[in-house]
């Protein structure tokens, strides 16, 4: 059996930062676990721009972005597998993995790092009526079809749901020649970024309907038409509000999961709205030595943040492997929660050792509605320690605060963290 001080699985941009992260934390043996061809994971098929501001200072594709961090990963001599499927993780950190080249392979890690990602939500989880023809896709699949097969999936297109790569998949299908005729959007406001709304739908004329869903897929053998109605409150179609719209193509952006299998046959504690690992401080796991970054922690806006997140969750696994600090010990005893009210839906992370942290913390999060004129404030315990007011925030863009180590430590006996949303 093979030993590593650190095996990272994923090779996306969350996988491909945290091996560089514990490279440049002085940790030698690493091991990237990636199961596609090519490192880059979904950067790969996201050859828009708008990559790269945060990090690079600086507009990147995808493709481009990713290429950062894989001459990174070659630049250090740090090893990969492609082609490799984990299928399980033990509690003490064996991975075993399967290949064609390689068959069936276990790894001893001394500490492990998810980052696989997410996945699209299916149309299964949607329960539209009708017959199963030709012409539906997830936006993702339409998206490497177009950018990476070189295939049009159809001409005439509806889109459901205004996710980020619905948005961007509007405006690629019109520029490859096909009509959107419209994107609907179950909720009263838009999931994706303000930014892709303006730059992929109202620069190109295509309408949005909002409150808007698909009640009925017309065709047998290829999609004829869809029927779209809007939805009162309850979420239920309003009788009369139904308008047929005749297309070849439906492409469904509605949500996107973290891959978690992996993590829930090991143990680990996932969260019932991010369906994400509970991490604490450092990104770890309720498993030992288990750390999660990237969008299989949580679905990030951002390519920049999940490279942030993914840095501190590799030099954390470093300092893991060198002994630097213990789980289970007294400190965990003294963690403070961290927790949401009044429209902040979860943070990340859950928990926090003042006594193990950095200087400064980053916790990120995001709200369940859209909030107009209204103040973001942190409470320690019942005290209000900040008020931050906010013009606009919504549930496609994540927001932050950053906790300070000193303002944790000088209050010993702090025992909640409270992040809500308050009016003016």
């Amino acid at each position: 059996m093979k030993a590593y001080d650190i095996v990272v699985i994923g090779g996306g941009p969350a996988g491909l930062a945290a091996a560089a992260a514990a490279r440049e934390n002085g940790i030698e043996r690493i091991l990237i676990l990636e199961r596609d061809k090519e490192l880059g994971g979904i950067l790969n098929q996201c050859i828009h721009n708008g990559f790269g501001l945060h990090t690079f200072k600086e507009e990147l594709t995808g493709p481009e972005y990713a290429a950062r961090y894989i001459a990174k990963v070659q630049e250090y001599q740090i090893e990969y597998k492609l082609n490799t499927m984990v299928v399980d993780i033990s509690p003490d950190k064996v991975v075993t993995t399967i290949s064609r080249e390689d068959g069936l392979v276990e790894i001893k890690a001394g500490a492990v790092i998810l980052a696989m990602g997410c996945r699209e939500r299916s149309r299964g989880a949607l329960n539209i009526p009708g017959y199963r023809p030709a012409g539906i896709f997830s936006a993702g699949t339409a998206q490497r079809l177009v950018n990476m097969e070189g295939y049009m999936p159809g001409r005439e297109v509806v889109i459901l749901g205004s996710g980020d790569i619905g948005l961007i998949m509007a405006r690629r299908m019109t520029l490859e020649g096909a009509k959107v005729k419209v994107v609907a959007e179950l909720m009263p406001y838009s999931g994706g970024l303000k930014r892709n709304i303006v730059q992929c739908l109202d620069d190109f004329g295509i309408p949005l309907k909002l409150s808007h869903t698909v009640i009925d897929i017309d065709g047998k053998e290829r999609v004829k038409g869809v029927t779209i109605a809007q939805v009162g409150p309850d979420g239920k179609p309003i009788a009369g509000t139904e308008e047929y719209i005749p297309c070849d193509t439906l492409l469904l952006s509605v949500g996107l999961l973290p891959e978690n299998e992996l993590s829930r046959g090991v143990g680990v504690d996932l969260s019932p709205i991010t369906s994400g690992p509970v991490v604490n401080e450092l990104l770890e796991t309720n498993i030992d030595g288990v750390f999660a970054c990237g969008n299989v922690l949580h679905v990030h806006d951002l390519v920049d943040y999940v490279s942030e997140e993914a840095t501190m969750a590799g030099k954390n696994a470093a300092r893991y492997v060198r002994g630097e600090f213990e789980s289970g010990t007294e400190c965990e005893a003294g963690s403070i929660v961290l927790c949401g009210e009044n429209g902040v839906r979860y943070t990340v992370p859950s928990t926090v050792a003042p006594a193990r942290m950095e200087d400064t913390l980053t916790v990120r999060f995001r709200v369940g509605n859209v909030y107009r004129n209204c103040v973001l404030c942190t409470y320690f315990d019942d005290e209000c320690v900040s008020r931050r007011k906010k013009m606009v925030m919504a549930p496609g863009e994540m927001e932050n605060i950053v906790l300070k180590k000193k303002d944790l430590l000088a209050r010993p006996e702090l025992k909640k963290i409270t992040i809500k949303i308050e009016e003016q």
